[in-house]
């Protein structure tokens, strides 16, 4: 129905930057909010950033200036621009979209599949 796919994650030492994008697919009327979670092992989910559709942001504390999240609604896609980035970066990163598949849905609820970013110290 609808599906989420995750790219751009991968190994970098710190301090370095890397751009994850999450392309957003299938029956969509309208997507409201696209937020990115990351949990790494051992350690329950966590929202990173979000964005809703008229461009208003929220950070964890723990990436503010370093994490830039942007959305370009043409293409139904997310972005997670990461910057500065720290061993304790590491986790798996999770897209999330609020989806309505028709004009009178409730927002429904869709994952990525995740991807590994991995900092190296």
């Amino acid at each position: 129905q609808v599906q989420l796919v995750e790219s751009g994650g991968g190994l970098v030492q710190a301090g370095g930057s890397l751009r994850l994008s999450c392309a957003v697919s299938g029956r969509i009327f309208r997507i409201n909010a696209l937020r990115w979670y990351r949990q790494a092992p051992g350690k329950q989910r966590e929202l990173v950033a979000g964005i809703i559709s008229g461009g208003n942001t929220n950070y964890a504390d723990s990436v503010k200036d370093r994490f830039t999240i942007s959305r370009d609604n043409a293409k139904n896609t997310v972005y997670l621009q990461m910057n500065s980035l720290k061993p304790e970066d590491t986790a798996v990163y999770y897209c999330y979209a609020g989806v309505l598949v028709a004009y009178n849905d409730f927002a429904r609820q869709f994952w990525g599949q995740g991807t590994q970013v991995t900092v190296s110290s």
